[in-house]
Formats: C-alpha cells, sequence, structure tokens
C-alpha cells in the first residue's frame, strides 16, 4: 500500500509539470506570434502606472503592518484579549492576515474575514464577533 501512495504522489508532481511545461510552452508560442505585445494577454493593466506607483503601495502595506504589529504588543485592553484568545497562534501571522483584511474595501466583509481569522471551537460566535468588531475600531483609530 505504501508503493501506491508513492506512486501516486509521484504521478500528481508528473501532472503539475506537465500543466507547468505547457503553459510555458504557450505563453513562449504567445511571444513568438505576437512579439512584445504577448504581454497584452498575460497582464491586465499593462498599460496603468503600476511600476511608478508600486514602491509607494509596498510602503504603504509596510506602514499598516508595523502599525498593526505595534498594537497587537501593545497594553491595549483590546490586544490584551486578542492575545488571550489567539493563545499559541503565531502574533505575526495574525498581523499579516489583519492587514489583508485591512485593504477589503467592504466594511462589512472586512468585518467577516476578521471573524473567519478569529474562528476557533471553544469561543462563541457572539464573543468573536465582539472581538472582531472591537479589533477592527481599535485598528481604525491607530491607522
Amino acid at each position: 500500500m505504501a508503493n501506491y501512495k508513492e506512486t501516486n504522489s509521484y504521478n500528481s508532481q508528473v501532472d503539475e509539470l506537465t500543466e507547468v511545461l505547457a503553459t510555458a510552452r504557450r505563453m513562449q508560442q504567445d511571444w513568438l506570434k505576437y512579439g512584445v505585445d504577448y504581454v497584452h494577454l498575460y497582464i491586465e493593466d499593462v498599460d496603468s502606472d503600476w511600476l511608478e506607483s508600486w514602491r509607494d503601495e509596498e510602503i504603504l502595506t509596510s506602514f499598516i503592518l508595523d502599525k498593526i504589529k505595534e498594537f497587537l504588543v501593545s497594553d491595549d485592553p483590546v490586544a490584551k484579549r486578542l492575545r488571550q484568545h489567539l493563545g499559541e497562534r503565531s502574533l505575526f501571522e495574525i498581523a499579516v492576515n489583519l492587514e489583508e483584511c485591512w485593504h477589503i474595501s467592504s466594511a462589512n466583509e472586512r468585518l467577516t474575514a476578521v471573524k473567519h481569522l478569529l474562528a476557533d471551537t471553544k469561543t462563541s460566535e457572539i464573543e468573536i464577533s465582539n472581538l472582531a468588531a472591537s479589533l477592527l475600531q481599535r485598528i481604525s483609530e491607530i491607522l
């Protein structure tokens, strides 16, 4: 039975490699067919100012992540409650996920994402909702 699992694992890896190679070949053929204009097939906003604004977005994201990390290790009552709720979970991982949640434009969707981030089997849904709402409120105050 162990040999079957290993063979099946190798087969899936070979399938993935085959798919990746086919994609690379298709991309190479598009390059030969369309020249430099092939990038328009693979990149949505190639003509936008993404290159000029790329560094600015990176700096802003870094600022938000830094502020969230500072908050998570602070003596703020919400941060303490969050750390108690998280237990052994990584604060850095939570900070990265909170930063991603922060970029969600809809407030309701952002709250839902944070609830999913905090969800566990030991805590009631009401407690999670309250903690998520408090957390988002504090993050909005510090940012």
